[in-house]
């Protein structure tokens, strides 16, 4: 079983779709394009989270505002993951592991959220906001991650 997304080599049939659709589309070169993009993308869009919080409080701050502190820690953890991101589109075969983390991590952020937002009726303007929004970011990954690593063939 493989660290990188409970057994990235296995990829469920659903997966196995999405790409087959694709590669029919498109090329590992355009792919990569892309996911670069993507990385820079997200990456700049993680760097601006307090930002998206005062803009939109309803779908990006929890508590209403008053968890300043909590604010200030998931802003920094955020930039942090963003810094990485865009540093990751340079080579993002190199960076395999940080991509898949941001999967999951999104993922299950999103899905703890959902829940929250469901049983709280004051969080419920997360379900439009960052859930989505992170479900998103891990979609995008997941169908333009190539499902190799690159190997790298010495002489």
């Amino acid at each position: 079983m493989s660290i990188h997304g409970f057994g990235a080599n296995r990829r469920s049939q659903a997966q196995l779709i999405a790409a087959k659709t694709m590669e029919n589309e498109m090329n590992d070169g355009t792919r990569e394009t892309l996911l670069k993009i993507a990385l820079v993308v997200f990456g700049v869009i993680f760097l601006l989270v307090y930002p998206l919080g005062l803009v939109w409080p309803s779908g990006w701050v929890w508590h209403a505002g008053e968890g300043k502190y909590y604010l200030q820690m998931i802003c920094g953890i955020y930039a942090v993951l963003g810094a990485f991101l865009i540093n990751a589109a340079r080579n993002p075969s190199e960076h395999r592991s940080l991509i898949w983390f941001t999967i999951w991590s999104s993922v299950v952020h999103a899905l703890i959220m959902a829940i929250q937002s469901i049983f709280d009726v004051h969080e419920m303007g997360h379900l439009l906001g960052d859930v989505p929004a992170l479900l998103l970011v891990a979609l995008v990954l997941w169908l333009l991650l190539p499902s190799k690593q690159a190997r790298v063939v010495t002489a």
